[in-house]
């Protein structure tokens, strides 16, 4: 079996606790291991004599599985190595809320032979593309997103204007800080801190959500996955932000931003007795009230 890890190339106790874990692990079942070079490089593992560790800058498509090591943050960023490559990923948790890194650092062996004996279940997770005019070749190598694409306002306090339309209809011109356009998995996210819906995993849908609107009338929207979604941007700055997850580029405010679904799915891998569910009532605390 060859597996790739890869985790946020800064100095985290947590993160090395559970690389050491997770390397014995893997070593002992004869695994082909692969780290990410910048994450190899902070590593201060003690390695057994004989022990042969590889690193990685790129994946392809001969790997069987990736294996990230930190927050749901950290798997946005693994999703840049996996792409369309259909590799399978597994989220150890050593951050804070953790929706997709949802095994514990005391849970990585169980988990683990688990899902190398192949006692796990895969969850398909849809993403957005971004299309905008062709001399912004900013986006064109990483034009995607797992949990969400933000435009926003930049260096102002002034709001924007977010002209946007639905599969070439006008739908409204928000007047806001700006606008989240988010995939299920992202709706437990930025979305849900602004007020947006929580939408399921597997449903076929994308959720607009306006930041701080002026119309006060404006409620996120829920849409079909299959719907094409232009947007233009207005304001008293020339530019303003477009976000992919993480990744942030400037654009003129002339620039057209086209977002539908990605050709590509990112597969998570989740143990048998997971549920989204679940996942959800222990991450929001709903099992809390003690009315329950």
């Amino acid at each position: 079996m060859k597996i790739a890890i890869y985790g946020q190339s800064y100095k985290n106790d947590n993160n090395q606790k559970a690389f050491d874990i997770l390397l014995n692990i893997l070593l002992a079942q004869k695994t082909d291991v692969f780290v990410e070079k910048e994450f190899m490089e902070i590593q201060n593992s003690n390695l057994k004599q004989g022990s042969v560790i590889n690193i990685f800058s790129k994946l392809d498509d001969s790997f069987d599985l990736l294996i990230s090591i930190g927050g749901d943050g950290t798997i946005l960023r693994a999703i840049t190595y996996v792409r369309e490559l259909n590799i399978p990923i597994v989220g150890i948790n050593t951050g804070r809320l953790g929706f997709l890194a949802t095994i514990q650092t005391s849970e990585i062996e169980t988990a683990l032979k688990k899902i190398i004996n192949g006692s796990y279940k895969v969850s398909e997770r849809s993403l957005l593309s971004v299309e905008t005019d062709p001399e912004n070749q900013s986006i064109i190598e990483t034009n995607f997103a797992l949990n969400e694409v933000t435009v926003s306002r930049k260096n102002t306090t002034s709001m924007i204007t977010v002209e946007t339309h639905l599969n070439n209809e006008y739908l409204t011109s928000y007047w806001a800080d700006g606008l989240i356009l988010s995939t299920p998995t992202g709706s437990t996210g930025y979305s849900l801190s602004c007020g947006g819906p929580v939408i399921m995993p597997e449903a076929s849908n994308f959720a607009i959500t306006p930041i701080a609107p002026h119309n006060l009338n404006a409620r996120p929207l829920v849409i079909p996955d299959d719907t094409e979604i232009l947007l233009k941007v207005q304001g008293r700055e020339d530019q303003f932000l477009l976000s992919l997850d993480s990744r942030i580029i400037t654009l003129p405010n002339t620039a057209t931003v086209i977002i539908k679904k990605a050709l590509f799915t990112i597969k998570m891998v989740e143990l048998i007795d997971e549920s989204f569910i679940d996942t959800l009532r222990k991450k929001l605390l709903w099992g809390e009230d003690r009315r329950n």
